[in-house]
C-alpha cells in the first residue's frame, strides 16, 4: 500500500524553524510505503510494471524529440555537458547539488531514518529511496539491515585471493580483487547460464546486488586491518546498522565516528550516471556483466587521481601545508602556499567539479558535522581557511568554472580526527559508499530492459572534414 506522508513529516521539517525556512519552501509532498511492506523486493515487483510501461510511453510518443545539439568542444572535452544516459536514482544540478529521488541532502537529513534521534540518516534508507523513489518507515529501514546483516557472509577463498596480493598493494587494488572473487557466487550469472528469460533479469541481479552492498564492508574492513592492524580482524556486530558495523569492522567504536560513518556513505552513493564510476558500472552492466563485474570495473575508474582518489590528494595536501607553514598558519601564508602549488602546475586538490557550480552540498553537510562535533580540530579550522582563501584565487585565475570546494575538500579531514589517518586507504570507503547508488541503478537498468551502450566515436580527421562542410 502506498499513501502520501502526512502531515507529520512536514511538522517534522518545519521544527527546524526560520533555519530551516528555504528548505520548508522546496519540499515537495513525499510517497512513503506501510510500515507493514517490510519486503524490499515485493515493493520492487510492484513497482516496475508501472515504471515499463512509462519507459514504453515515453519511447513511442517522444523518441524523436532531440535533446540538444553537440558540439566538437563536447567530443573533445569529455563529453561535458552532452545529455546521453538515462539514470533514475539521482539527479545533479548545477546550483543545488545532487538529489537522491527528487530529494536533496538536507532533506534527506531531515526525513530518512536516523539510527538515532536527531542522529545522520541510516544508508538502508537512502538505499530504499534509491530502489523504489520512497522514504521508508523505521520499521522498513530496520527489516533492511536485518536482510543485509544476513547475506554479509564471505566466504574463505576471497581472503586468500587478497593474501595473495603483497601487503604495499594500493587498498584498491586490493578492494577490487576482493570483489572480483566475490563473483564467483553470482546468481544472475548462473541464471543466465540456466537460460533465464529477460523480463526477469532484474531479480538476479537484485540478489547479487544486495548481496554484494552486504558484503563488501567486511571485505574493505578486512583490507584495513590486514594492511594497518597486523591482520588482527574484527567480526561483524549484529546489533548495528550498516554505517556503524562498517565503523565498528574498521576498530572505530566511537558513536560519533559511527554517525560520521553513516553520513560518509550516504552522501557518498550516488552523483547521477556521467561520473567515471557510475557511467563505468553502467557500461559494463550494459553487457549484461553481473554486478560484481560491473562494480569491480567501477572501482577501478574511482581508483583514479581525477575521480575517487581526490579524497586521499586531499588530506595529504593539506598535511604538506602544515608541514611546511604549521597549524597555526595566517591566511595571508595560506595565499602563498596556494599560489606555490598553482604556480608548479598543479591544482588544489578539493576544490572544483566538473558539473557543480555552487559549493557542493556534500561539503557543506560535513562541514556541519565537523562543526557540531569539531569545531577546535586544527585541520578543521584549516580547511575553514581554506574556505575563504581558494575560490577568490581560482576565480582571479579566469580558468575556472566553479572555484567551490566540493566533496572531497572535507572528508579527509572528519576521518582523520576520529583516527582513521590512512588517506590511501580513504577511496575504499568511497567505493563501499558507491555500491549502494550503481547497484541500485543497474537492478534498474535489467528491470527497464536497457540497452547495450554502444555510442558512435570519429576521428579528428572526420571533425575537420565536417567542420568544413558546416562552413
Amino acid at each position: 500500500m502506498v499513501f502520501f506522508r502526512s502531515l507529520s513529516l512536514l511538522s517534522k521539517l518545519r521544527s527546524r524553524g526560520a533555519q530551516q525556512s528555504s528548505l520548508n519552501s522546496s519540499v515537495r509532498w513525499f510517497q512513503v510505503q506501510a510500515s507493514s511492506d517490510l519486503d524490499l523486493h515485493s515493493q520492487l515487483k510492484e513497482l516496475i510494471p508501472e515504471q515499463q510501461e512509462r519507459l514504453k510511453k515515453l519511447k513511442s510518443e517522444h523518441g524523436k524529440v532531440q535533446l540538444g545539439n553537440i558540439t566538437v568542444d563536447m567530443v573533445l572535452g569529455g563529453m561535458r555537458g552532452m545529455t546521453g544516459l538515462l539514470w533514475e536514482t539521482s539527479l545533479l544540478d548545477p546550483d543545488e547539488g545532487i538529489r537522491f529521488r527528487g530529494l536533496s541532502i538536507p532533506e534527506c537529513q531531515k526525513v530518512l531514518p536516523p539510527a538515532k534521534p536527531d542522529g545522520e540518516p541510516l544508508p538502508e534508507g537512502l538505499l530504499w529511496l534509491l530502489l523504489t523513489g520512497k522514504v521508508p518507515s523505521k520499521e522498513q529501514v530496520d527489516a533492511l539491515t536485518k536482510d543485509l546483516r544476513s547475506r554479509a557472509s564471505v566466504p574463505d577463498y576471497v581472503y586468500k585471493t587478497i593474501d595473495a596480493l603483497p601487503d604495499s598493494a594500493h587498498p584498491m587494488t586490493q578492494f577490487a580483487t576482493g570483489v572480483m572473487a566475490l563473483q564467483v557466487q553470482s546468481e544472475f550469472q548462473k541464471a543466465y547460464e540456466k537460460g533465464i528469460h529477460k523480463s526477469k533479469f532484474w531479480e538476479p541481479t537484485y540478489e547479487d546486488s544486495l548481496n554484494l552492498i552486504a558484503r563488501l564492508p567486511i571485505v574493505a574492513s578486512y583490507i584495513y586491518r590486514r594492511i594497518y592492524k597486523d591482520g588482527q580482524i574484527i567480526p561483524l556486530d549484529d546489533s548495528l546498522d550498516y554505517g556503524g558495523n562498517f565503523s565498528h569492522m574498521l576498530g572505530f567504536d566511537s558513536p560519533k565516528m559511527q554517525e560520521l560513518m553513516r553520513l560518509y556513505v550516504t552522501i557518498h552513493t550516488d552523483h547521477e550516471g556521467g561520473n567515471v564510476s557510475a557511467h563505468t558500472g553502467h557500461l559494463v552492466a550494459s553487457a549484461l556483466s553481473d554486478p560484481y563485474l560491473s562494480f569491480a570495473a567501477a572501482l577501478n575508474g574511482l581508483a583514479g587521481p581525477l575521480h575517487g582518489l581526490a579524497n586521499q590528494e586531499v588530506l595529504l595536501w593539506i598535511k604538506s601545508v602544515v608541514d611546511e607553514c604549521g597549524e597555526n598558519i595566517t591566511k595571508e601564508q595560506l595565499k602563498d602556499y596556494v599560489w606555490k602549488t598553482l604556480n608548479s602546475g598543479k591544482v588544489v586538490p578539493g576544490f572544483g567539479h566538473g558539473v557543480l557550480r555552487k559549493t557542493d552540498p556534500r561539503y557543506t553537510c560535513q562541514r556541519e558535522f565537523a562543526m557540531k562535533h569539531l569545531p577546535e580540530d586544527p585541520l578543521f579550522q584549516l580547511v575553514s581557511k581554506l574556505y575563504e582563501v581558494v575560490p577568490p584565487i581560482l576565480l582571479e585565475l579566469g580558468k575556472v568554472k566553479n572555484p567551490w570546494p566540493n566533496v572531497d575538500a572535507h572528508s579527509g579531514v572528519l576521518l582523520n580526527h576520529f583516527g582513521l589517518t590512512e588517506a590511501r586507504y580513504y577511496t575504499v570507503l568511497f567505493g563501499v559508499s558507491r555500491s549502494i547508488g550503481i547497484c541500485s541503478q543497474l537492478i534498474w537498468d535489467r528491470a527497464l530492459g536497457l540497452p547495450l551502450e554502444r555510442p558512435k566515436s570519429v576521428t579528428m580527421e572526420w571533425l575537420e572534414n565536417y567542420c568544413k562542410k558546416a562552413a
